[in-house]
């Protein structure tokens, strides 16, 4: 009798076991899915809120969150609601690599938008790689990468640095330049860029100048007393790669010294609508910028779109509510969170790989007009345009560059590869699907796309 009863508890409790396990089982199945939650499905958000790049990535965050409840009001994504994970590397290149890897070994994210900095990028691109996380990227950059792990919604060097130092050079007849830069990797490999741009073109070394100052840099009197000394002789202008709060301290130091555009005109590549609301701006009027959007397009969508952004600022509380400007690098960050939306709605997955594989020459309407993603290379075909500073911190746009057409973006520019022998990274996770249905790999398949029909 005592055997029995021992059988009976023995029996229990393995089924106790075995129950506590199973439970177990589909409570870790369901940690690790992207949705969090059968009704969710988890995104990141990456950009720093505190330190030195708060200035231009908090509104990054912003309208992403925008973006987000847009796409949830209206139903999410494969039935699913968008719940975003913001994480503050507070401008720390090593933080960023520590929230990107909290984002997609804790938070299980199925996509991250974020970085402004390329080393930023750069800090967190080998945790996306090793865990085969997808990063939209929004900010203009230098070339130089093609990252299967990446797409890069803002401009490659053809779309924005080759193009203003040619306005530069052939519509306003300057003849010296000063490269002036934040010292980290983009103002470093874009002046290459721009000094091989000009060199190509005549200019002589003596008639080049380049200085880089660190990040948060505050003092820039004998910087601006050299480049007074430097434009004395007049057809001279800076291409400033300056990023985050230092351009505040930059412009008004340029304006003391009694500076103005018509002594030596700035082109910026990192001060836009977003960075002027923390300047005197009367004293920048005259100087110039490069991007892809400015908030002043005047089409129906684009107005729709600032207005909205603006609303949600107020209704949110956020700091100066309607008084909020959008940007290029504002309106690329909202644009990317769509091309994710629709990638994984032609996926019909939220999988890294198939998603991927949906973006690629994906063709769609951004607030400024239709755009399109790169069949191969992982950026954007954009438009180009210079804008010029106006009194109450708009651009007005001066030039646009393809006859108003996309122009499509060199990941590796031309001009630091002349014989077009870069690295080519053969994209594996493209053909994934390909190759395991495909009749006769890999004689019928080339570029990702078939030959003839199966």
């Amino acid at each position: 009798m005592i055997s029995f009863l021992r059988r009976r508890a023995n029996l229990r409790i393995l089924h106790l076991t075995l129950f506590l396990f199973f439970i177990g089982l589909l409570s870790s199945t369901l940690s690790v899915s992207y949705a969090g939650g059968h009704e969710s499905v988890k995104i990141g958000v990456l950009h720093s809120l505190s330190g030195t790049m708060a200035i231009s990535e908090t509104s990054l965050k912003d309208v992403v969150l925008m973006a987000v409840e847009e796409i949830n009001e209206a139903g999410g994504v494969l039935g699913k609601k968008i719940e975003p994970v913001v994480v503050d590397p507070a401008s720390d290149w090593p933080l960023f690599a520590e929230k990107a890897k909290q984002l997609l070994t804790e938070d299980k994210v199925a996509v991250t938008f974020g970085c402004w900095t390329s080393v930023s990028r750069k800090s967190c691109l080998p945790v996306f790689e090793e865990h085969n996380g997808l990063l939209f990227y929004p900010v203009q950059y230098e070339g130089e990468e093609q990252s299967l792990n990446v797409f890069y919604t803002a401009a490659s060097p053809n779309q924005q640095l080759v193009p203003a130092a040619e306005y530069m050079k052939e519509e306003m007849g300057m003849e010296k330049f000063y490269l002036l830069g934040t010292d980290y990797v983009f103002p470093r490999t874009a002046n290459k860029v721009l000094k091989a741009y000009l060199k190509s073109k005549g200019v002589p070394d003596e008639n080049i100048a380049e200085e880089y100052t660190p990040f948060h840099h505050q003092d820039y009197q004998t910087i601006v007393s050299k480049v007074k000394e430097f434009a004395a002789d007049g057809n001279a202008c800076i291409l400033s790669t300056i990023n985050g709060d230092s351009n505040v301290p930059f412009y008004k130091e340029f304006a003391n010294q009694g500076l103005t555009s018509d002594d030596c005109p700035i082109m910026a590549f990192s001060v836009a609508e977003d960075e002027l609301l923390a300047m005197d701006v009367p004293p920048l009027v005259g100087h110039l910028a490069a991007w892809n959007y400015f908030q002043s397009i005047d089409t129906p969508d684009n107005n729709a779109f600032v207005k909205r952004f603006k609303d949600f600022c107020e209704k949110e509380g956020l700091p100066k509510g309607t008084d909020r400007v959008t940007d290029d690098p504002i309106e690329a960050a909202y644009f990317g969170v769509y091309v994710w939306k629709a990638a994984v709605e032609k996926a019909g997955s939220f999988e890294v790989d198939k998603v991927r594989n949906a973006v690629y020459g994906l063709e769609f309407d951004s607030p400024s007009g239709k755009k399109k993603m790169h069949e191969s290379n992982q950026h954007t075909l954009k438009p180009v345009y210079i804008g010029e500073i106006l009194v109450d911190g708009q651009f007005e746009i001066v030039a646009e560059f393809n006859d108003g057409d996309l122009v499509v973006p060199d990941s590796y520019s031309s001009y630091l590869w002349p014989d077009g022998n870069y690295p080519k990274p053969t994209p594996e996770a493209k053909y994934k699907e390909l190759q395991a249905t495909c009749c006769n790999w890999p004689t019928c398949c080339k570029d990702g796309k078939h030959d003839h029909d199966h």
